[in-house]
């Protein structure tokens, strides 16, 4: 079987879309699409509907949207997927922040919350860690908003936090209850900076890079190179066999589903069904693929209505919009330069 193209996510704080990288460049056409294009026509036009427990929401127009990505200096690299800058001015923001990793983020334009599929809701504190997400989730800001940060790894999300990811998982925090006042104090300093206009917000972003690079602190080395097992699995097949990582894994059927949920946030078989939602859609966001991998991904789920669910439960939009030429947003999110490989 094929290798399926490696992603590796790192979408911004609250944004609506995830990030990919393909890294085939010889893809061929891609049936698939073609048919779920066809199926889901009317949600091209104009802004789209997320549904979350029985509520719609009205999306902002990825148009109004613009975003700075901005590579992770090589020393902290094993931490952070990306850093970023992203600046909507509209009065109310309406937006999809999909399943993803964990973030340190600043917000110095914005307020709003975050609505979860358990229930709760969080509000945004200007200096905040968003945990890592199980699900896609809505947030509604009044406008402008401006934020600032990083994506972390798994390690990076260990690394820096020290919290377990299970245990944590589907929450917008104050970043000082979790790293300290020194979190708070860097991040009011440089949210100051940026206000003022004496700093960029690429600026800000590496300055919270600098920051999270000088808090790490060492992880087991076992644990993290379980970590890199459980990275090379989840890009070894969009539905990944249970047994291939165990044979891999240097623990217990036990300590695999333990240590997984500590350091991604779900158990081993949850991770992989977010992963293959998320996987689907980068592969359905392109125009074509191989015929292997567009057989893979017919195979990867029970038919097109199970996929359409999946991908709509962790990224929170349907297959067509995933492709809206109207939306140059998208297209820059998901160009290969945005990312590494998952698990490089």
């Amino acid at each position: 079987m094929q290798r399926v193209p490696q992603l590796k996510w790192a979408a911004h704080p609250w944004a609506a879309l995830f990030l990919c990288c393909i890294s085939q460049k010889d893809a061929t056409r891609f049936n698939i699409g073609a048919l779920l294009m066809e199926k889901y026509t009317n949600s091209m036009a104009g802004d789209t509907k997320f549904e979350a427990d029985d509520v719609s929401y009205e999306l902002t127009s990825q148009s109004l949207i613009h975003v700075d990505y901005i590579a992770p200096p090589a020393a902290i690299s094993d931490y952070v997927t990306t850093l970023y800058h992203f600046r909507c001015d509209e009065p109310k923001i309406t937006d999809i922040q999909p399943a993803s990793v964990g973030h340190l983020s600043l917000f110095p334009y914005g307020k709003g919350e975050m609505h979860f599929r358990a229930g709760h809701s969080d509000p945004n504190p200007e200096v905040a860690v968003m945990t890592p997400l199980s699900t896609a989730n809505p947030i509604v800001v009044d406008g402008p908003f401006h934020a600032i940060g990083a994506a972390l790894t798994p390690l990076g999300w260990a690394a820096l936090t020290g919290l377990h990811a299970g245990d944590n998982r589907d929450r917008l925090r104050d970043a000082g209850d979790i790293l300290g006042e020194s979190a708070t104090q860097v991040g009011e300093a440089l949210i100051a900076e940026y206000r003022a206009g004496t700093k960029t917000g690429e600026e800000c972003a590496l300055a919270i890079g600098e920051f999270i690079g000088g808090s790490v602190k060492r992880v087991n080395s076992r644990h993290a190179e379980l970590i890199r097992v459980v990275n090379n699995w989840l890009g070894s097949s969009l539905s990944p066999d249970l047994g291939d990582l165990l044979e891999r894994a240097a623990y217990s059927e036990r300590q695999v589903q333990r240590l997984t949920e500590r350091y991604f946030g779900l158990s081993p078989q949850a991770l992989a069904r977010k992963y293959r939602a998320l996987r689907a859609a980068a592969l359905l966001s392109f125009p074509s693929l191989t015929p292997e991998f567009e057989a893979e991904l017919g195979e990867a789920f029970f038919d097109q209505s199970h996929m359409i669910r999946e991908i709509n439960r962790f990224v929170g939009r349907t297959p067509a919009r995933l492709k809206n030429p109207d939306n140059p947003y998208l297209s820059e999110m998901i160009a290969p330069k945005n990312l590494r490989e998952l698990g490089s």
